[in-house]
């Protein structure tokens, strides 16, 4: 079992603004769990927390129904793979790989066999003699992920380790990673702030804000079901527009929508950019900015005072105007006060 219990954690510098806000959180053995969320939500502090990097200020981390708070990160048994890497710079990637374990007192011949079968699995044997300045990044990413599988650890806590990476080699390694979770059926706890990563890579994605979960779910009911503004802002590219509901409709661009909800006055409407072209309600917008993104275009333009932008085909007709067609159906609702679902 390699499950980790977070019980109310907690984390504030000097007394000050938390952080963690009281977060609970069950992973489970063998999951693959993303934390996402933008720049300062708290997600690489959660990892240093469990990693054991960082004091929590209060609450519980749990690893394997032992409580760890106070266990030396060397005898928690788990694996960090840092953004940067942290290759050691004068060493082989022999040594590198190999370098956890010398510590840990493993024979030399136990050493290797584990070295070597780590850097086959990671098409790392032909670069076993060279240094890390003569590896590309995407060497080095795997030269690091072998430093920690090496160990064949409980847990491996990942934060952000594919950001310095070209999107080519992003998409490669991603497939790179789940294939080693596969392979290893260890649990994975992943931070990144790319909502592809998230989407693609992730049994069951937490999207926080703020040092606050938001919403915890599966790819598919994070994307198609938010419960809140926030986490479908935040997941695929969502338009928002406010427009006031009158005795069971609202108005958007000259056409009238009936709406099963009972809701009455101002709402946030939420409808994704690829959405936008499907439907029985035509709206006509004009595009301030199109733009070619290879398998589709983009447009943008205003409704209600809101940007918005549909994803459209190559194959639509650009003009000075353009028609969406658009659904209730394709529509979320949320409270334009607190954010939350309708």
């Amino acid at each position: 079992m390699s499950s980790v219990v977070l019980k109310h954690l907690t984390k504030s510098y000097d007394g000050k603004k938390k952080v963690i806000d009281n977060i609970d959180l069950e992973i489970k053995d063998k999951e693959f769990v993303v934390l996402v969320g933008s720049s300062g939500c708290g997600k690489s502090t959660i990892l240093r927390l469990i990693a054991g990097l960082e004091d929590i200020t209060s609450g519980e981390i749990m690893i394997d129904d032992k409580v760890v708070n106070n266990i030396h990160p060397k005898d928690r048994d788990i694996a960090f793979v840092f953004q940067s890497y942290a290759l050691y710079p004068h060493m082989s990637v022999y040594d590198n790989i190999a370098f956890g374990l010398k510590m840990r007192g493993y024979k030399k011949d136990v050493i290797k066999e584990k070295v070597l079968e780590t850097a086959k699995a990671l098409n790392l044997e032909d670069l076993l003699e060279r240094k890390p300045k003569q590896l590309s990044g995407g060497q080095r990413q795997r030269v690091a992920l072998g430093r920690a599988i090496v160990r064949n650890p409980k847990v491996f806590l990942m934060d952000e380790p594919l950001s310095n990476l070209d999107a080519n080699l992003r998409v490669q390694m991603r497939s790179e990673i789940k294939r080693l979770h596969q392979k290893l059926q260890t649990t994975f706890i992943y931070v990144t702030h790319d909502q592809t990563e998230a989407l693609t890579m992730g049994d069951r994605i937490v999207v926080l804000d703020k040092g606050k979960i938001q919403q915890a779910d599966s790819p598919e009911v994070i994307y198609n079901a938010p419960k809140n503004k926030f986490t479908a802002g935040f997941i695929g590219q969502m338009n928002f527009i406010d427009v006031n509901t009158t005795a069971g409709h609202f108005e958007l661009e000259g056409q009238v929508f009936d709406i099963d909800k009972n809701i009455e006055g101002p709402v946030t409407i939420a409808i994704r950019a690829e959405k936008m072209t499907a439907g029985n309600k035509s709206i006509i917008v004009k595009p301030e900015i199109v733009e070619m993104t290879g398998s589709e275009r983009i447009a943008y333009f205003s409704l209600n005072g809101s940007k918005c932008s549909a994803k459209l085909a190559l194959d639509y007709p650009i003009g000075d105007t353009i028609e969406l067609k658009l659904s209730l159906r394709d529509m979320y609702f949320f409270d334009i006060n607190s954010g939350e679902a309708i």
